[in-house]
């Protein structure tokens, strides 16, 4: 069974940045699509961003398109979120996620999500 574990959260002011890593143990990601997802309190668990497991395809919502970049080191298997120009709407804990197939486009659901991190928090100050 897969272990994801993230950090690079934290505290940081309105248009700051930040970069989260998933590290994998116990099993590869190398070759599953990825993603990222936040929930803030009180609202769903809502999808972020995906990496197909080449890197070659990518896919954000549009709160963050343009924003984050969603990365991969498949030597590593570790993926990355880098966040830029933050305000406080972003403020969640954020969650690493692996599709439960391998393969994949690099399109990713809550619904697809085989193995979740325990979510690292996010906050944006004003």
């Amino acid at each position: 069974q897969v272990q994801l574990v993230e950090s690079g959260g934290g505290l940081v002011q309105a248009g700051g940045s930040l970069r989260l890593s998933c590290a994998a143990s116990g099993g590869a990601i190398t070759t599953y699509t990825m993603g990222w997802f936040r929930q803030a309190p009180g609202k769903e668990r809502d999808f972020v961003a995906a990496i197909n497991w080449l890197g070659t395809g990518t896919a954000y919502s549009d709160s963050v398109k343009g924003r984050f970049t969603i990365s991969r080191d498949n030597a590593k298997n570790t993926v990355y979120l880098q966040m830029n120009s933050l305000n406080p709407e972003d403020t969640a804990v954020y969650y690493c996620a692996r599709d439960q197939f391998s393969g994949g486009s690099g399109v990713l659901s809550a619904a697809d999500v085989g193995s979740w991190g325990q979510g690292t928090q996010v906050t944006v100050s004003s």
